[in-house]
């Protein structure tokens, strides 16, 4: 396998520059060069030695082997078809967490096999490169979408990091991807954010909040903290799977509604134990 040292990272947040500390760590790159529009995260992550340099993203291109899309996934859709125009032999990867339009942007170009479609499993409800966590990917999934659709070195190098930065590889056809993403990701943090909209509706006094708030309503709501720039687009691209979710959510909430309301305890304990297989699962 071609050795590729030169990289290229677009967007250093939580997820970029996650990636940067173990690019570094494991001995990826040799030189590390990062791409951001907004010029504090740029500044910061120089700062923090997440990447070598900042460059602007022709230049950026021009001197990588392999570039990373870390931005959120409106951004992508537009940005992925410009950079495969500008590249010659350099591998594509992005981390983003929807797939289907992404993928479906780039279906016919001249350069899509040097593209390999990537969502690792992993993120925090923080944003930006003082967010990055060292030892961020490690015994996370990573899922490979359309792999057939890349180039074999391509896909070679791109399974070569995630394995170096102790990640297990699956592999996905994207239309799927998107499907489970919503049932195993996305659902969780509408509920998330519905949640902490409820409390802070119903609920004016922010000490009682922040004094009486229980570990499970903590790590229930953790997740409402979350980076809105990031998480609108992908439940717009994820449209009709999110709402598929979401209305089943929904239906399960109203059970839990009624029984309650009619003072049904045995469907109120039947709910609870179904509930309770998900410890055959989740351990």
């Amino acid at each position: 396998m071609k050795q590729r040292k030169k990289i290229c990272i677009i967007g250093v947040g939580l997820i970029g520059g996650s990636l940067a500390l173990q690019l570094h760590e494991k001995k990826l790159s040799s030189r590390l060069t990062g791409v951001d529009a907004n010029p504090e995260h740029a500044a910061t992550a120089l700062e923090l030695e997440l990447v070598d340099e900042m460059l602007p993203l022709e230049e950026a291109i021009a001197a990588s082997e392999v570039i990373i899309l870390a931005i959120p996934v409106d951004s992508m859709v537009s940005l992925l078809p410009v950079i495969l125009d500008k590249i010659d032999e350099q591998i594509v990867i992005d981390m983003g967490s929807t797939k289907s339009m992404l993928t479906g942007a780039v279906k016919g170009h001249p350069k899509r096999g040097r593209y390999v479609a990537t969502h690792p499993m992993w993120g925090t409800e923080y944003s930006g490169p003082k967010a990055a966590v060292r030892d961020a990917y490690q015994n996370k999934a990573v899922i490979i979408c359309n792999a057939e659709e890349s180039d074999e070195d391509a896909l070679l190098w791109t399974r070569y990091m995630y394995n170096k930065i102790g990640m297990r590889l699956l592999e996905m056809e994207a239309n799927a991807h998107d499907l489970h993403a919503a049932y195993v990701s996305h659902i969780s943090h509408i509920t998330s954010f519905a949640l902490a909209n409820t409390v802070l509706e119903k609920e004016k006094e922010e000490n009682a909040i922040f004094e009486l708030a229980s570990a499970g309503f903590e790590s229930t709501v953790r997740l409402a903290k979350s980076n809105s720039a990031m998480w609108v687009p992908i439940f717009m691209q994820n449209k009709e799977n999110v709402l598929d979710v979401l209305k089943a959510h929904i239906a399960q909430l109203q059970r839990f509604c009624t029984s309650i309301e009619s003072e049904d305890e045995k469907e109120l304990l039947k709910i609870i134990q179904e509930a309770n297989l998900i410890r055959k699962i989740i351990k």
